[in-house]
């Protein structure tokens, strides 16, 4: 693999790692371990699926595997600003900030790949 995409699997574990040092502030309430428990899903499965996006069997499977990645993203991204919005975290709290900015810039990135990735169907490869 590339320099590029061990940045990214990097940036997803640190994402997940990120995601998991959450739990204590959020954990207090019914409706903070349900938020919890989502964005627990949703942010962790990002980097599994990115992975599985770079081992893809074919083009339309690393595409596949890579919208997964962007809705996980998406679903991530919603999660933290209803975290924010109702103030189980400080709104302005740095990690919080991070993660936003974070899954923002990641979707971004992934949706360039699957861009890229469709408009290179049916060119014949190098």
């Amino acid at each position: 693999m590339t320099a590029f995409s061990d940045n990214i699997s990097e940036r997803f574990m640190m994402l997940a790692v990120n995601i998991i040092k959450l739990e204590k502030q959020l954990c207090k309430t019914f409706s903070g371990r349900h938020i919890y428990g989502q964005l627990f899903r949703s942010g962790t499965s990002a980097g599994a699926n990115f992975e599985e996006a770079k081992a893809g069997e074919s083009r339309a499977d690393f595409i596949h595997k890579m919208q997964i990645v962007l809705k996980e993203l998406l679903e991530s991204h919603y999660w933290i600003r209803l975290i924010a919005e109702t103030n189980y975290v400080f709104k302005e709290s740095e990690a919080l900030k991070s993660l936003f900015n974070e899954t923002r810039e990641l979707a971004n990135i992934t949706a360039k790949s699957v861009f890229t990735a469709k408009s290179k169907i049916g060119k014949k490869l190098p």
